[in-house]
């Protein structure tokens, strides 16, 4: 008995974590070129709306997939636009996002309001499906969760093992010296801001897509403020990341594993767990001493001009 709800805990956790480690790879990469996108939310609202009608209207979930990554894509260009080019204030035009996401599909959603469409469903990979305990928890999952399972080590990667890596690690911490050895400060910023948003859509979709196939105004909950303050719990990892999300996607589901296990903690207190757990590292994290400490790209939200050399 103590296994199966450990089991279907794990299991409920990775399934409830994934949203949230999509959305924070994405803000991880923008970050790491130096811009502060706390749109997310905005961004998983409108990749959320745009999955979930695409995949009402045409049942193809490859082309919903997509489709969501590209809406969120437009929004998060959007923001590098005011950001890189108009050097506007970071955090003005990324909380502009966030309204801009709600409204436009709160609006664009109220027909949708409550209707199913197609789904992802699991699939077992041969083999590895077959191992016990693990392969049920692991690797009986949809498709999206197996993504998950890849970009990870592969952003990691990509981060610190090759030359393009690099660049952008050098753009987020010295975009002047950067600048001097050739890169397009300009480019990297707009082509990682954009990536971030895509993968912040990805995130949305899996939750019209996956994990609550219908669309709700407003499903994200604040899932894209949890990943922004996962990426600062992450120290801009994306292996620790992974844990991060899995680990409160854990915490927002522990509370059905203790009602199984007839624990008396009231659901409404088990609910606020995974935002008090995100407001503790936000004040744990939020001088810019601690960000440093935490290793915060150092030019983070600060913009870049050739010109003043900021």
């Amino acid at each position: 008995m103590t296994q199966n709800i450990m089991t279907t805990t794990i299991s409920s956790a990775i399934r409830a974590g994934t949203p949230l480690l999509f959305a924070s790879i994405g803000e991880l990469l923008a970050e790491r070129s130096g811009v502060l996108n706390l749109g997310v939310e905005g961004m998983m609202l409108i990749g959320a709306f745009t999955g979930f009608a695409v995949s009402y209207n045409t049942g193809n979930l490859l082309l919903a997939v997509v489709a969501a990554m590209a809406a969120a894509a437009v929004l998060a260009a959007l923001h590098a636009f005011m950001s890189v080019t108009l050097r506007a204030n970071q955090v003005v035009s990324g909380l502009a996002l966030v309204f801009l996401g709600s409204g436009l599909s709160g609006f664009w959603g109220q027909r949708y309001v409550g209707m199913q469409a197609q789904a992802l469903s699991n699939f077992s990979i041969p083999f590895l499906g077959k191992i016990p305990i693990v392969g049920e928890v692991l690797f009986n999952r949809d498709p999206l969760v197996y993504v998950g399972y890849i970009i990870v080590p592969l952003v990691w990667w990509f981060l610190y093992k090759t030359k393009a890596g690099m660049n952008l690690r050098a753009v987020g911490e010295a975009p002047s010296a950067a600048d001097a050895r050739g890169i397009n400060v300009s480019l990297t910023r707009y082509v990682y801001t954009i990536v971030g948003g895509a993968f912040a859509g990805l995130g949305g979709a899996y939750l019209s897509l996956a994990y609550t196939p219908m669309w709700v105004e407003n499903m994200s909950a604040g899932r894209g403020w949890i990943a922004i303050v996962l990426v600062i719990f992450a120290i801009w990892d994306p292996l620790i990341a992974m844990a991060g999300a899995y680990l409160f996607g854990g915490i927002s589901v522990l509370q059905f594993g203790l009602q199984v296990a007839q624990i008396p903690i009231p659901a409404n207190i088990m609910k606020m767990f995974p935002y008090l757990f995100t407001i503790i590292v936000m004040l744990f994290t939020s001088g810019e001493k601690m960000k440093k400490r935490f290793g915060a790209p150092s030019a983070l939200g600060v913009p870049y001009s050739r010109e003043g050399k900021m």
